[in-house]
């Protein structure tokens, strides 16, 4: 039998609001990503794709359209259920990094474990593990204002990674970095990919940090606008200045 895919998506669509105020992000989404694929979503400002990552990892419903993860609909689980499936199953990385000010990089690492109620040595040791492979060995005892921006970000990588996920959600991972430590996070996701086997999905307005990925789908006006082979920035731009020059100035802004 063939495996399911990684995550896939079909039909979605998104709308807020009531009939009179209707903001519809995501108009009929189809979208699959095989097992240890890296694939990156780009498109303009408020073209849907935060919302689209945030459907794909069960942080929000969609209006319509079904999600599944492993072949695991999650229509077909009641709340306790998906959170215990994305806790187990999806790693997510954010702009912000989200790490908690009072506790040093490797308690934010091992985060995940408490919060499930988890008190295994191994996980402890696999936190200081992690911290080592994303070159972070000598800081697992800092705070987060004792470490630089792209430190911490690689922290909240090292954290995704703790229950060993099969798929990370990564938004705008460099969106508040310099170049050179956004360069080292897009590095460090690529290998976590290619290594480990992890399926990563992330959306970025970047196209040299989306040529790093393996595909490039493109969103806009909440639809799919098309998709190319990753590894080129140039192919990667070149698809960009397809879109509406109106759509690139919101982007670059």
């Amino acid at each position: 039998m063939t495996e399911p895919a990684a995550i896939e998506g079909r039909a979605l669509t998104k709308s807020y609001g009531g009939d009179a105020v209707e903001v519809r992000a995501l108009r009929g989404v189809d979208i699959c990503v095989e097992r240890g694929e890296f694939v990156a979503i780009m498109g303009p400002s408020g073209s849907g794709k935060s919302t689209l990552l945030h459907i794909l990892g069960g942080l929000e419903s969609p209006t319509g359209g079904t999600v599944a993860a492993a072949g695991v609909r999650y229509d077909a689980l009641d709340d306790k259920e998906l959170t215990r499936f994305r806790r187990d199953h999806i790693g997510f990385v954010f702009q912000f990094f989200n790490l908690l000010g009072s506790l040093s990089a490797a308690e934010n690492v091992l985060l995940p474990a408490l919060i499930a109620g988890r008190h295994e040595p191994e996980l402890r040791e696999r936190a200081v593990e992690l911290l080592g492979r994303v070159g972070l060995a000598d800081r697992a005892g800092h705070t987060p204002s004792e470490l630089s921006g792209g430190e911490q970000q690689r922290v909240s990588i090292a954290r995704a990674l703790l229950l060993a996920p099969d798929i990370v959600l990564a938004d705008e991972p460099t969106g508040n970095l310099d170049s050179r430590a956004g360069r080292g996070i897009l590095q460090l996701l690529r290998n976590v990919c290619d290594a480990a086997g992890h399926t990563i999905v992330m959306v970025t307005h970047d196209p040299a940090a989306a040529a790093v990925a393996d595909r490039v789908v493109f969103l806009r006006d909440g639809e799919i606008a098309g998709e190319v082979e990753g590894g080129s920035t140039e192919r990667v731009a070149e698809f960009f200045t397809t879109l509406s020059p109106d759509d690139l100035a919101t982007a670059a802004s």
